[in-house]
């Protein structure tokens, strides 16, 4: 009975262990904000996952195609949240959701709400 109880009071404390390391507010925490170099050197990562045709046809058909790829490829979450619903086009230059999408990413490197990101940097 004493082995039991033990047992079950152990398992608990791991129960309790795993949850709390793996809850978002210990994995998504970091002291210091993700650098444009590293931020480059992902998306170069991810440019190069693309023309290796991990990320399938759809991504290489177009310089645009690439970079919306390239884009969901650094932050799946911050692409949903800013360009999603409408991608990037053919010579669009779109500066405001490009500000945008940086600073979700910098939010999402300190493990910080996003929300109130959309539509941050409007006039």
């Amino acid at each position: 009975m004493v082995s039991s109880k033990y047992g079950a009071k152990q398992f608990m404390m791991i129960v309790w262990a795993v949850f709390l390391l793996s809850s978002d507010l210990v994995l998504a925490k970091s002291r210091h904000p993700i650098s444009d170099a590293e931020i480059r050197q992902k998306k170069n990562d991810c440019y190069a996952d693309i023309e290796s045709g991990l990320w399938g046809q759809q991504c290489t058909s177009s310089i645009i195609a690439k970079e919306n790829c390239a884009l969901r490829c650094l932050s799946p979450i911050c692409y949903e949240l800013i360009y999603e619903s409408d991608p990037l086009e053919e010579g669009e230059k779109d500066f405001t959701r490009n500000s945008e999408y940086k600073y979700c990413m910098h939010r999402a490197s300190l493990g910080e709400s996003l929300d109130g990101i959309r539509g941050s940097f409007d006039n």
